[in-house]
């Protein structure tokens, strides 16, 4: 079986009855960033919050008897394990799902809730296959692949098909990219539907397998990655020959600005995304340029972010666009010090919101003490305010911004 515009025409026929035709939106304060459209198809919105629940129920569904009353098996860092979880338990089909050693907790609770058993093996995907592939030979269970199977590419592939009736004037899709099958489906859809349409892929400049595949050069595996569901080092054969035959190109976002945009579309559209999903937006600020004119869709691949990692992620971006700052004072230790700041701060429209004042450690002298006041501002412009009127009045002082 190959992956072409039938199969995934019929695939879509089979899942659409069981998945969310989830909403194409335009992202109506990024697009005035970016000075063009962008339209957001939010998978988050998904059952189990990721486009994987679409190929995972494809697979199901062509399971013989036999097979579905054996049970499947599957490794996943988070998403495949849950929509496979999820479909299974509703179709009565007993699943196990091996996740890489170090998968965010919240996706090993959700994935268990849907009744899976979860079995923890290896660093990652790569480490964890072929411990699944033993325990489904072992077991006599049926292997679903996350991204190396034309049925489940096929499944993927009906994200494209929704968001070229939503939104059939779009000229380019961007698409995050781990395995590969996500955008080899939706290459092979959208090309078959509009063959003008530019696809191109979004990877973790930590994990550029396909890239380096598409682009004929060297690979980076550089440690951990914010985006860890595309965190995949052997991207699938298949999917790799319609890569390199469909899609357009294919560009790489370092950490930081995965980060940014994750933060970005929290910040700017109130939607939750993974990295995956902050890599994508990340490649189409890069490419800004190059999109300028262009009415530009998304795939927001999934929302399954740890809510820990969230709440640091969510702290940071409003350090970094100066919403929260660190100011370090040095005064003289006598009454009143403190009081003054305060007022100063206050009247400036800043807010305090933490205050640490020590004279013990020797850093300073010992007539003088220590100041540590987080504020509250507008942005980077007001802490700049804030500042000028602090040191207009005799205080010594620096933010954590200016020693960046």
């Amino acid at each position: 079986m190959s992956l072409d515009y039938d199969l995934i025409t019929k695939t879509y026929a089979a899942i659409a009855s069981a998945t969310t035709r989830t909403p194409s939106v335009h992202a109506a304060r990024l697009s005035l960033q970016l000075g063009f459209d962008l339209y957001l198809k939010l998978e988050n919105l998904q059952h189990t919050n990721a486009f994987k629940a679409r190929g995972a129920l494809a697979k199901l569904l062509t399971l013989s008897e036999g097979q579905a009353a054996a049970g499947v098996i599957a490794c996943s860092a988070g998403n495949h394990a849950q929509g496979v979880a999820y479909h299974a338990n509703r179709l009565g089909i007993p699943a196990v799902i091996v996740m890489p050693e170090g998968t965010p907790f919240n996706k090993v609770k959700r994935t268990k809730d849907f009744g899976a058993e979860v079995v923890l093996h290896g660093q990652g995907f790569d480490e964890s296959v072929q411990f699944t592939f033993d325990l489904a030979a072992e077991r006599g269970l049926t292997f679903v692949h996350p991204f190396d199977d034309p049925v489940v590419a096929a499944g993927q592939g009906s994200v494209a098909l929704e968001m070229l009736e939503q939104q059939p004037d779009l000229d380019c899709i961007v698409v995050p990219i781990g395995g590969g099958g996500l955008i080899a489906g939706m290459a092979v859809a959208a090309k078959a539907v509009k063959p003008q349409v530019q696809i191109i892929g979004a990877q973790a400049a930590n994990f550029d397998a396909v890239k380096a595949q598409f682009d004929d050069a060297d690979t980076h595996f550089g440690g951990a990655t914010l985006a860890e569901g595309i965190a995949v080092k052997t991207p699938g054969k298949d999917n790799l020959a319609i890569i390199a035959q469909l899609v357009d190109r294919i560009e790489t976002a370092t950490e930081a600005e995965i980060e940014a945009a994750v933060f970005d579309l929290l910040s700017h559209e109130k939607l939750v995304a993974e990295g995956a999903a902050g890599a994508g937006l990340a490649v189409i600020r890069k490419l800004s340029d190059a999109l300028a004119g262009k009415k530009v869709g998304l795939v927001v691949c999934g929302g399954n972010i740890d809510s820990r990692l969230l709440s640091t992620l969510i702290l940071r971006g409003l350090v970094r666009d100066g919403r929260i700052s660190r100011l370090t004072f040095e005064i003289d230790d006598r009454p009143g010090q403190l009081s003054e700041i305060s007022r100063i701060i206050g009247e400036a429209g800043a807010n305090v919101i933490e205050v640490i004042h020590q004279r013990m450690m020797q850093s300073v002298s010992l007539k003088q003490a220590e100041l540590e006041i987080v504020i509250e501002a507008r942005d980077a412009q007001h802490v700049a305010e804030t500042l000028s009127q602090l040191r207009a009045a005799g205080f010594r002082v620096r933010a954590d911004s200016e020693i960046a």
